[in-house]
């Protein structure tokens, strides 16, 4: 979208600093430098295998040290003042830049030989290579991806497209994953609105899993889901390009999920169109999520993305929501069952959960914006 202008800096530590300006910004173009002295950032963390699973752990220490729930004046994704010294120098729409402490990277190096991550053994490491990048939504202390406007989702969904293409291109990447971790009951530590991208040096345990069930079902496998979901009851939202729905097996009290309509592996391949009405249907899903109960609801908002290169042809972008929800003053935490054996226990059908997001998404207020 071309009046979605991309700005690129470097922070003092060298990091890259990128703004998206809104179609409509009130910005100017000119942006301060970071004028801080910075350490220098830590090394990259170390993988270790777990040979139970074959699995890869990232020990991320640096990240102890990161900040907690801090008050407004100390924001870090607060635009810079002479108090504040944030990560962000200048006044922004739409922020992007890299974690200081990163579960993975800054290393990048040439992709890992397949034997490297798929040999099982004792005392296995790895570099922790890869990027890790933050995504501010806005300027402001607090709120969520549901609070900005629809011009500003707009920029968001650019960003992640513009940084999904980037990311995938770099050495070593073999997944790139956008989120968004919205509060305290899902351990956010920033009360700021914003979300994360997370580019990994393996495929993810569940993308694994996710080519496992292709290859036993056949290519066409977001497609019979799809088809199967819109002829159901759990529809709660859909336009022209995309449909949300609960999930026929859902595991969490509150999880949709959302589909294109047609085959698009990640962000980068999206059409302006289909960007364009996301914006708004996102928008119109999160604050439906919130309108559930009185106050807002804690999630994970997950967008899968097909691995870098394999399974371009069959895995389809998706979101995922999830919340561990089940009441206005309940959580469901993951018992024996689910954080032992992964055998999960609904507490709701999904039919139920479908039916109570359509009368909350009843209640958002038309049009978008």
């Amino acid at each position: 979208m071309s009046r979605i202008v991309k700005r690129e800096f470097r922070l003092a530590d060298g990091r890259e600093l990128i703004y998206f300006d809104d179609a409509d910004t009130t910005l100017a173009p000119d942006r301060l430098p970071d004028g801080r002295h910075l350490d220098p950032r830590p090394p990259t963390a170390t993988m270790r295998q777990d040979p139970l699973t074959g699995e890869w752990v990232s020990i991320a220490a640096a990240r102890q040290n990161r900040v907690f729930l801090p008050p407004a004046d100390q924001d870090p994704l607060a635009p810079a003042s002479e108090s504040n010294p944030s990560e962000i120098p200048s006044d922004y729409d739409v922020a992007v830049f890299e974690n200081r402490s990163p579960s993975f990277g800054p290393d990048l190096e040439a992709a890992f030989p397949g034997e490297e991550l798929t040999t099982i053994g004792l005392g296995r490491t790895l570099p922790s290579i890869g990027r890790c990048e933050v995504v501010s939504f806005s300027p402001e202390h607090e709120g969520a991806f549901g609070s900005v406007s629809r011009s500003r989702a707009r920029t968001v969904i650019e960003a992640w497209a513009d940084r999904t293409e980037a990311l995938s291109a770099m050495p070593g990447i073999q997944q790139v994953f956008p989120f968004e971790n919205r509060g305290e009951a899902i351990g956010v530590t920033l009360r700021h609105p914003h979300g994360q991208i997370y580019s990994y040096p393996y495929i993810t345990p569940r993308t694994t899993r996710l080519l496992e069930s292709i290859q036993q079902v056949g290519p066409d496998l977001f497609e019979r889901i799809l088809e199967f979901e819109r002829a159901s009851e759990r529809v709660v939202l859909s336009g022209e390009h995309w449909t949300a729905f609960v999930p026929f097996a859902a595991r969490w009290p509150i999880e949709v999920h959302m589909l294109p309509h047609r085959h698009i592996p990640d962000f980068a391949a999206t059409s302006d169109e289909e960007r364009d009405e996301l914006a708004g249907l996102y928008l119109k899903l999160l604050r439906g999520i919130d309108l559930l109960y009185d106050t807002p609801t804690p999630y994970i908002a997950a967008w899968h993305q097909a691995p870098v290169t394999v399974g371009r042809d069959t895995v389809r972008l998706m979101l995922q929501i999830t919340s561990p929800r089940r009441a206005e003053s309940k959580l469901k935490y993951l018992a024996g069952s689910e954080a032992a054996m992964g055998a999960w226990i609904g507490d709701v059908t999904p039919e139920q959960t479908a039916e109570s997001m359509r009368i909350a998404l009843g209640k958002v207020k038309e049009p978008i914006e």
